[in-house]
């Protein structure tokens, strides 16, 4: 939500990574869940009506990350130490892919420390 909300903690840190995968220095790959959850925000923390949706939907296709999904049984390893599965599925991906994962999330900072690196 950093690239959409406006005042969103860690905004200029967020938008200075989507740059550089925009400039092709950086490669992100993220669950396909990450666009459910972030349209889930939307609608129903910050109640954004359903034209802004829409659009939020269309600038998160042109975004074009690239997806994948981790493996269930990962999943469940990082769910077992206290994440919540949609948490964890993007720990297990980052686990599978051999990359840090970027996060402001408190939680998987403090549970998946090995690999969790914080936005601000």
């Amino acid at each position: 939500m950093p690239w959409f909300a406006p005042a969103a903690v860690g905004q200029a840190e967020a938008r200075a990574l989507l740059r550089r995968y925009e400039d092709g220095t950086l490669n992100v790959t993220v669950p396909g869940l990450l666009y459910l959850e972030v349209l889930n925000v939307a609608a129903r923390q910050l109640r954004w009506p359903g034209g802004r949706l829409s659009e939020l939907s269309l600038r998160l296709e042109a975004i074009g990350f690239r997806t994948a999904e981790p493996g269930l049984p990962a999943i469940a390893e990082w769910a077992g130490r206290g994440l919540t599965a949609y948490d964890a599925a993007y720990v297990a991906l980052a686990e599978e892919l051999g990359v840090p994962l970027i996060t402001a999330d408190g939680d998987i900072l403090r549970t998946a420390r090995e690999l969790a690196r914080p936005l601000v």
